[in-house]
């Protein structure tokens, strides 16, 4: 197979005029649709916007290339516009794209990337792309891309690498796998070739990791450049000196990172922990930075504990309450047969988030060996042993905040553990990890949890009696906090505080703040499903057809269904959703409600205290927000 298979003339067009970047995208889907490459062409705009809503396709040099995986496609495919005056496509360089093609990938296919990295690594050539925007025709471009082809890609096998092996080694990934793994991939080699050391790159791809390196390159090589947009397996570089860059970075300067790497530059890798190095190597991560990283690898890791436990719960409720249980008192939930097996395995999940967000924030601190000391801290935790009762003590129980304050420490001493047998023979490598420091740091955190739990357990009780004697005032202004906060980033760290805090109140019985915060999390996504509906001329052609899904989003409390809108106009959409959140929470306070569940969006309506005063909460806010989007958002031309 080759470009010219994925590339018909009925899907190029050339000296399209254009004038933004929406009616760009809009051109080149249309021409897979009159391909024939789509089953459902609206759905593949969506997963285009969604993969433009991380960063945009643009190369640089006039190059742009959006593209996107999708069960929307048929086959794999391309299709093609030039556009002579160009558009700003938000290029690293800052030069409008005038050469843009689109790739349609399908989900489960891998046979075609191979064709498709073919072509990013051929506009890497300039005068290549120089002659593709000189075609006059269809076929003549098509013949520029097969000649080319043909040129750098012959029948015969790749040369073997000469015998001295590579100086410079390198991993390349993007989230998505199709583009810019490739290109990054394309620039470094060559970049290495011009300056005379040869570079051997590997590819972590949508298909997999391809030209992989072995254990021999990387012993002799000098250094490796990791440009990644995602996780790459690192153990194999401990001890080598690693330079570890965005992906971007390896297309757009790389023999800038070759030549660190040549003069000394990288720092030193060990898959301990120990060392850290950011974007290009030459920032160390701030302080708060580090404790946000490590926090939020401890809570990703807690929701589906959260989440699925809480659910179940909630349903368990649900039932009982269906069954005619409700005031049953204290067996509430579990008094039917049915809803006590939901509500049971409901709690038993649930049971398991706080040992879990403990043990990976120490995971992410101290890697593998802080694990099991975390998830034991976070276990004591919820016992409230104390060194009076090693068995538990409900008067202990620290909670979230004791859980939170052991994970920290559990990671912190791992490392410690780590310096003080520093002295121990290279030979006792292989047992320190899986022995010597989950040993001693299971020890010494479940000592210190002893110690601390009576601590902990007062503060927990004071928050958490505190929470429970606010009174209407107090709660109404909480609830407005919170819910504002969840539409502040949607997704970022002002959304998560918010979010945790709700789920760390569920636990101690304070639902009325996950009210609140869920509230707040649906608002901003359909308040602007509610302005692109009933305001279209505030709205591009693309943010209108996009419109619609923000409903489903938002009644599923997917927030970040608001983000494209949010990145298009942060000052008048970002103001908007805060207010409409705000206002909800605040009818969620008057109202009394309150949500036993940490998720589900509309389908935990069932469970919420007052349902009806939710639902009008999440009415007002929403049609709160959408006005505000009117009144500052400007008539489009």
């Amino acid at each position: 197979m080759r470009i010219t298979d994925l590339l018909k003339s009925t899907a190029i067009e050339l000296n399209v005029s254009v004038a933004s970047k929406d009616e760009a995208i809009d051109k080149l889907i249309a021409l897979h649709e009159k391909a024939g490459n789509l089953k459902d062409a609206a759905k593949f705009k969506e997963e285009i916007l969604k993969r433009e809503g991380h960063s945009s396709t643009a190369i640089g040099e006039g190059i742009a290339v959006p593209h996107a995986k999708s069960a929307a496609v048929k086959a794999p495919a391309l299709s093609l516009i030039t556009v002579p005056s160009g558009i700003d496509y938000g290029a690293p360089d800052g030069k409008p794209s005038d050469l843009l093609f689109m790739i349609a990938a399908t989900e489960d296919g891998d046979v075609h990337l191979e064709i498709l990295s073919r072509l990013m690594v051929m506009l890497m050539d300039a005068d290549f792309a120089n002659a593709l925007r000189k075609a006059k025709s269809a076929a003549e471009l098509l013949k520029i891309i097969d000649d080319k082809e043909t040129e750098k890609y012959p029948d015969e096998p790749k040369a073997e690498p000469k015998k001295e092996g590579y100086r410079i080694l390198a991993v390349t990934a993007c989230p998505t796998g199709i583009a810019h793994t490739y290109m990054a991939a394309e620039a470094l080699e060559k970049a290495g070739e011009k300056l005379g050391y040869p570079l051997k790159a590997e590819t972590n791809g949508s298909g997999g990791a391809k030209n992989v390196l072995t254990k021999k390159e990387i012993a002799e090589c000098d250094g490796i450049i990791i440009a990644a947009d995602k996780n790459v397996e690192m153990a194999r570089f401990d001890g080598k000196p690693v330079l570890k860059v965005s992906v971007s970075s390896g297309i757009n300067k790389p023999e800038e990172l070759i030549q660190k790497v040549i003069d000394g530059k990288a720092p030193v890798y060990h898959h301990d922990g120990e060392v850290s190095n950011t974007d290009d190597g030459e920032e160390k991560e701030s302080f708060g930075r580090k404790i946000y990283k490590h926090l939020m690898n401890g809570v990703s890791h807690m929701l589906p504990f959260v989440v699925g436990g809480g659910v179940l719960i909630a349903l368990g409720f649900l039932i009982d309450t269906i069954a005619g249980n409700a005031n049953v008192g204290g067996n509430f939930g579990f008094t039917n047969p049915v809803a006590a097996v939901v509500f049971w395995i409901g709690k038993a999940a649930f049971a398991f988030m706080l040992p879990i967000l403990a043990g990976y924030i120490a995971q992410s601190i101290a890697d593998r060996p802080g694990l099991l000391p975390g998830i034991v801290g976070g276990y004591l935790a919820t016992t409230g042993a104390t060194l009076a009762s090693p068995t538990g003590n409900d008067a202990a129980v620290s909670g979230f905040l004791g859980a939170l304050l052991a994970g920290f420490v559990a990671g912190i001493l791992v490392n410690l553990l780590k310096k003080a047998f520093g002295w121990m023979p290279k030979s006792m490598d292989g047992i320190k990890p899986v022995f010597i420091y989950p040993l001693f740091g299971t020890l010494l955190i479940g000592l210190f949890m002893l110690v601390i739990n009576p601590v902990m357990g007062v503060i927990n009780t004071a928050v958490s009696n505190g929470l429970s004697s606010l009174g209407d005032t107090s709660k109404l202004l909480l609830s407005i906090v919170l819910a504002g906060m969840m539409a502040i980033d949607m997704g970022g760290p002002f959304n998560k505080a918010a979010y945790v805090f709700g789920t760390a109140a569920i636990a101690d019985g304070n639902t009325w703040i996950m009210a609140a915060v869920m509230i707040g999390g649906m608002v901003p996504p359909i308040a602007i499903a509610l302005a692109t509906t009933l305001f279209k001329n505030r709205w591009t052609k693309s943010e209108l057809e996009s419109g619609p899904v923000n409903y489903l989003m938002g009644l599923c409390f997917i927030t970040e269904g608001a983000i494209p809108y949010a990145a298009s106009d942060p000052l008048r959409v970002i103001p908007s959703c805060i207010v409409g959140s705000a206002v909800a929470g605040a009818v969620t306070a008057l109202f009394g409600c309150t949500c036993p569940a940490p998720h589900g969006g509309i389908f935990t309506f069932a469970v919420v205290g007052n349902p009806l005063g939710y639902i009008a909460a999440l009415v007002i806010g929403s049609v709160a927000g959408a006005l505000m989007l009117a009144l500052l958002k400007k008539k489009k031309a």
